[in-house]
């Protein structure tokens, strides 16, 4: 039986188990796993669901590519150009089709590192214009926090920017495969992108999709925002497969109970303690028990009710 029949059978069945303190799954690599055909022509190495450290090499997040039949497409350009090269060598033990594009899925560490081994290639490496942004205003800090953990792994990393951008959506016509690139609306992060191909109805959903690890809020996040973009035009995709920033590959079912249900519980909670007359510390502790069993819970819940409270309290 083919490895993708099986693990379409998984994910839609529910969320496969995914922790922190799993050892690297694939040791001869710098991935922290081998990637898989999860449909026909779609691959992911799917990062551990925990933060960045030396171990996991940075490899957090999933790095996915499409075998389109005429060339591939990988979406992220991974923590470092060490991780970059092992995920190409992946790439070439699958088909002997070039790489010809990569898609930087946001403009964090984990997506945009490693666009100097591609670009070095002569590939080129396309973002979302507010994306590009953070890598041009931020880029040198986000290299000195990779550098921080991966050590000896950061060596010959260094900050490139995409070399194509666009604001809506982006069409890509390749082999026997139409994909289309888009941005929904604010969501996770400036720049967040969707990965689209309505044909297999897969979208390779990038940070504006959990369901294995809490989504990690940032100051500048608009969870409001982030609620509608969810609800309205991501759902409305309609995806029967979703390969989210973090996690196995799952479905829609799963993705909203784990990112929109928890996104508006904690601003239910929230709302309930500003109208209280609650303050900032005692935000902190509003109950999140319903989602304790979600990867990276300890670091990122407390954090997340701050990060809310501080949203909601002039809204």
């Amino acid at each position: 039986m083919r490895v993708w029949t099986t693990m379409a059978a998984l994910l839609l069945a529910g969320t496969a188990m995914a922790h922190e303190d799993i050892a690297d799954l694939y040791p001869q690599s710098e991935l922290y796993s081998k990637p898989v055909e999860f449909i026909p022509h779609v691959w992911s190495a799917i990062g551990a669901t925990a933060p960045p450290t030396y171990e996991n090499s940075g490899h957090n997040n999933n790095l996915s590519f499409i075998v389109t039949g005429d060339g591939v497409v990988v979406i992220n350009g991974g923590a470092s150009v060490r991780l970059a090269q092992a995920l190409h060598e992946e790439i070439r033990a699958v088909t002997d089709q070039p790489v010809k594009l990569v898609i930087n899925e946001n403009g964090q560490g984990h997506a945009v590192l490693g666009n100097a081994y591609w670009a070095g290639l002569g590939i080129d490496v396309l973002a979302h214009e507010d994306a590009i942004e953070v890598v041009e205003a931020d880029g040198d800090f986000i290299l000195q926090g990779m550098q921080r953990y991966n050590q000896d792994k950061a060596e010959g990393t260094v900050v490139s920017v995409p070399n194509l951008s666009f604001s809506d959506n982006y069409t890509i016509e390749m082999g026997d495969v139409s994909i289309e690139v888009l941005h929904l609306g604010p969501a996770h992060d400036p720049g967040d992108v969707q990965v689209w191909i309505p044909q297999w109805s897969i979208v390779i959903a990038g940070d504006i999709a959990f369901h294995e690890r809490m989504p990690p809020i940032f100051a500048e996040t608009c969870t409001s925002c982030w609620i509608e973009t969810f609800d309205g035009p991501f759902t409305d995709l309609g995806a029967t497969y979703v390969i989210p920033g973090h996690g196995h590959p799952t479905n829609m079912a799963q993705v909203t109970r784990y990112t929109s249900d928890y996104l508006k519980d904690l601003r239910a909670k929230i709302r309930a303690h500003i109208d209280e007359g609650g303050d900032l510390a005692g935000a902190f502790y509003v109950d999140q028990s319903n989602w304790a069993q979600l990867d990276t819970f300890e670091e990122l819940a407390t954090k997340n009710a701050g990060r809310v409270f501080e949203e909601m309290e002039w809204e």
